[in-house]
């Protein structure tokens, strides 16, 4: 352990230069290339999901996760309410489910897409994907427009014979020729 108190937030400073431009931060974003997910969270009867490209390992001890999700928006409410999520890491034959919950799907019918069932949290389950993950909330932070939630892992799946899909350059992308 630290031998250090560490805060319960992380205030942000004001910046000393100015930032990019919005078309020059999404260009610059389009270069990497990152696993789509779809992050969900149940409360009661009510299923969300969003498609979400910015996640990310936290921690092996404890095993962690770290999602970026818009503070403004139906799933972060209910992930803050519920102190639960869940991922799935999409395979590169998901992309119909990378779309419906991009917003191409009215957010009624998204979870008709797939194969769904429940982790024993209750949290919504993907099956087929590359890797699930059910989380619990141990942190988040707000940085204005999203709050980034840090979600223990308490159940994992991984199916390693399948292959991740990727965003890249505004579209999707696989592994090609990676074994």
């Amino acid at each position: 352990m630290p031998e250090f108190d560490l805060p319960d937030s992380m205030a942000m400073r004001p910046l000393r230069h100015p930032t990019v431009s919005d078309a020059e931060f999404r260009a610059a974003m389009a270069g990497f290339a990152s696993s789509v997910h779809v992050v969900t969270a149940q409360r009661g009867a009510e299923r969300i999901g969003r498609t979400a490209t910015s996640v990310l390992s936290l921690s092996a001890q404890p095993p962690a996760i770290l999602v970026s999700i818009d503070i403004v928006s139906r799933l972060a409410d209910i992930i803050a309410k519920t102190g639960c999520f869940s991922l799935a890491t999409l395979a590169d034959d998901q992309q119909a489910i990378g779309d419906a919950f991009a917003g191409k799907v009215d957010p009624r019918e998204r979870f008709d897409i797939g194969k769904w069932d429940a982790w024993p949290s209750g949290q919504p389950h993907l099956r087929g994907a590359v890797t699930v993950l059910d989380c619990e909330v141990i942190g988040a932070m707000e940085t204005g427009s999203h709050v980034l939630f840090a979600g223990a892992i308490i159940e994992a799946e991984t199916d390693t014979s399948r292959r991740p899909l990727l965003w890249h350059r505004h579209a999707y992308a696989g592994l090609n020729g990676v074994d």
